[in-house]
């Protein structure tokens, strides 16, 4: 079983699996990371996973952030509450609503700054990644 990761050429990843990590990086939630598990080959999955502790041997946490090419802000509850209260347009079911617009733009920006290839952490050891989904 193989745990260098030069082997590795290529990552598969979800692209939904990307957004979502980065997301709940965002809120502050669980440390959600993108990880591959040994034995390490040319051609690798990465696969959303909450990493409650530092990554073994025979695995790699990918930040989700390494994904991305200068990853937009998320956007703050506060500034869409603020935002809707300046236009004398505040309920509960607007906030609601207008916060999960600007989440779905963020993922929008998010998406278009996806990179081609990344640096495995810990290496200088460069990879092509393929999006699904």
């Amino acid at each position: 079983m193989s745990t260098d990761p030069t082997r590795i050429r290529s990552l598969a990843v979800h692209r939904d699996d990307v957004l979502t990590a980065l997301e709940a990086r965002a809120r502050d939630r669980d440390p959600a990371v993108l990880r591959l598990v040994a034995p390490f080959s040319g051609r690798m999955r990465a696969r959303l996973h909450v990493a409650r502790e530092d990554a073994g041997p025979e695995e790699i946490h990918i930040e989700p952030a390494t994904f991305v090419a200068d990853p937009p802000a998320f956007p703050s509850v506060d500034e869409t509450e603020d935002r809707l209260r300046a236009a004398d347009e505040y309920d509960l079911d607007r906030h609601r609503e207008a916060h999960q617009r600007a989440v779905d733009r963020w993922r929008d920006r998010v998406e278009d700054r996806l990179r081609d290839r990344l640096t495995l952490p810990g290496t200088d050891h460069e990879v092509t990644v393929h999006y699904l989904g």
